[in-house]
């Protein structure tokens, strides 16, 4: 067990006043079994009213607006997180029980394909090629996983090379991108297979061996988990299973469904953004 204190600090810097601007944050961890949420707080700069909700996600969302005039707008959210061993690999169903209308009903938006998720020719073909061993097919689990050290060992990691609004079949022509990059050509191929699969976005520790106390400089992270029996989650950017360091915050069909901050505002272009998140082991 591992205990999390995250801040997570986004600010936008405009080009004169503006005049209000309606917001929702997606900056809350989770509670889930895998990791329990023990303190949270949001904190916006100029004052705003604010009132908290879930979204059809199950995502904690801080939905705010603005009616004053700013020319800067802070938004600091600060939690305590308890991550728990996550399962392992269950591996239990076939691909005709994922052919099942009992599966493939309830799951319909985990397969769906989305903008930032769709396949195309190429994905497609490649996740048949991985989950078909020379062996014989692969169960649904070791095809997921295959799937994921495909994407890790053709993509070069890159900060830079893709945008926030790049698709996964995008950053695969490109053969390289960011975390959101990875998971979402992950999703594509494990959609295109037949496996429910979800987008998380959240954080992840850099460093296994860290101090108590000791503050890290950390940023935004994202992954997938897939169903096969039970929700599996897996990190395709560094190819391993999501473990204690890993803190969740939203699930969706790809990043548009988890964005830490969006809104609509009325006045000047915005003229810079700036995050930073600091990552404390507690526990």
């Amino acid at each position: 067990m591992w205990r999390v204190r995250v801040q997570h600090r986004t600010g936008y810097s405009y080009e004169g006043e503006v005049i209000s601007s309606f917001n929702e944050a997606r900056m809350t961890p989770l509670t889930d079994p895998s990791q329990v949420t023990l303190e949270s707080r949001v904190e916006i700069t100029p004052a705003a009213s604010a009132y908290r909700y879930r979204d059809y996600w199950g995502t904690q969302v801080t939905a705010f607006d603005i009616h004053t005039p700013h020319d800067e707008l802070v938004v600091t959210a600060t939690s305590v997180v308890e991550t728990f061993l996550r399962q392992g690999i269950s591996g239990d169903l076939t691909w005709d029980d994922l052919q099942n209308e009992l599966v493939r009903d309830p799951y319909a938006e985990w397969l769906a394909f989305t903008r930032r998720t769709e396949p195309g020719a190429e994905l497609a073909s490649l996740a048949r090629e991985v989950a078909q061993a020379p062996a014989g097919p692969l169960s649904p689990a070791l095809a997921a996983i295959a799937c994921v050290e495909t994407v890790r060992s053709r993509m070069e990691y890159r900060l830079g090379a893709t945008g926030v609004h790049t698709s996964g079949l995008e950053a695969w022509h490109e053969r390289k991108g960011v975390c959101q990059d990875f998971a979402h050509v992950t999703l594509a191929m494990l959609r295109s297979l037949g496996l429910p699969a979800r987008y998380v976005s959240g954080y992840l520790h850099p460093n296994a061996t860290a101090a108590i106390g000791e503050v890290v400089e950390g940023e935004s992270h994202a992954w997938v988990e897939w169903w096969d029996g039970e929700w599996v989650g897996y990190d395709p950017t560094n190819g391993n299973p999501v473990g204690e360091q890993h803190v969740a915050v939203a699930r969706g069909r790809d990043y548009d469904d988890v964005t830490p901050l969006k809104g609509i505002y009325s006045g000047p272009k915005s003229s810079g953004l700036g995050v930073v998140v600091e990552l404390t082991r507690l526990a």
